[in-house]
């Protein structure tokens, strides 16, 4: 993964100016949460097929930079 911000956006107009998965209603936080739950990539890809197994991936590497308070600029 070599662009973070190409898979998870910020925008005040879309959930609220929550980390969503390329600008679409989908959050970070609502992919954490089926991770959690121990769905797997191929799972979660099934049930929503307009996401990409790298923006799964984005998700867990933005929550990674969250938690050590790294820029991801």
């Amino acid at each position: 993964m070599n662009n973070l911000s190409t898979h998870i956006t910020i925008d005040p107009a879309v959930c609220k100016g929550k980390p969503t998965i390329r600008g679409m209603r989908f959050t970070v936080a609502q992919m954490l949460e089926l991770v959690a739950a121990e769905m797997s990539f191929e799972e979660i890809l099934a049930d929503s097929p307009y996401l990409e197994r790298d923006d799964i991936a984005a998700c867990l590497q933005y929550a990674a930079l969250m938690m050590s308070h790294k820029e991801i600029g």
